[in-house]
């Protein structure tokens, strides 16, 4: 069985990441807590590789999916892990963008978990547990606290339906997580729900955050 965990994420540029963080922390703050934010989730995604080597046996790929193209300077103060695949979003809306990066992978065969880089409580453990959902459930879904989600758990079947997962979806509302369910409940999709986490996206959130914030203001 084979596993890609695959990050989907913007370049941490000023001015272009966590705008709506933009009057509180500036444009160089905001793009400073993306960049954290990013390696976190990276370094997560390294160690839930590790441990599910270890436990599993399995074959377990990480995969950076970003914009502009990983290989652009944008990136350069990103440290990836070790054989990191890298590969660039592709235009359009974000339903589309996350649909062509599902693609591939559900193509070859594997089951693939999509990691948002927002997530405060998303460490390696977290992770671990959604790809060791799919090995009982269809798919796998990983609430925030404002309605979207943080991580969506595809098996190869659902290759055919991703249009009827992402088309014509209110993204960046708090209907997208319910309305995701719905859809893949439609499927018939059996899917776990995993205990919501919260993200930060607005002033409003860094209160719960302030760690973060001071180490990187």
């Amino acid at each position: 069985m084979s596993v890609r965990l695959m990050v989907f994420a913007k370049a941490p540029v000023p001015g272009q990441v966590k705008t709506r963080l933009i009057p509180a922390l500036g444009a160089d703050g905001a793009a400073r807590l993306a960049a954290h934010l990013l390696q976190r989730t990276l370094d997560a995604a390294r160690d839930a590789a590790t441990a599910l080597r270890r436990e599993k046996h399995r074959s377990v790929h990480i995969h950076l999916c970003g914009s502009p193209d990983p290989e652009h300077a944008s990136w350069s103060g990103i440290i990836l892990p070790k054989n990191c695949a890298k590969s660039a979003q592709i235009e359009g809306d974000l339903g589309a963008r996350m649909a062509h990066a599902f693609t591939p992978a559900l193509g070859c065969g594997e089951d693939v978990l999509l990691l948002g880089t927002d997530g405060v409580g998303l460490d390696w453990r977290r992770i671990v547990q959604a790809v060791q959902a799919l090995e009982q459930h269809d798919a796998v879904l990983q609430p925030v606290l404002d309605g979207g989600y943080l991580m969506l758990g595809l098996r190869p079947a659902a290759l055919g339906k991703l249009p009827a997962l992402f088309e014509a979806m209110p993204w960046s509302t708090d209907q997208v997580a319910a309305l995701t369910l719905d859809r893949l409940g439609s499927l018939g999709y059996a899917t776990l729900v995993l205990p919501a986490l919260r993200d930060v996206d607005s002033p409003g959130d860094l209160a719960h955050v302030l760690n973060l914030v001071q180490c990187i203001v």
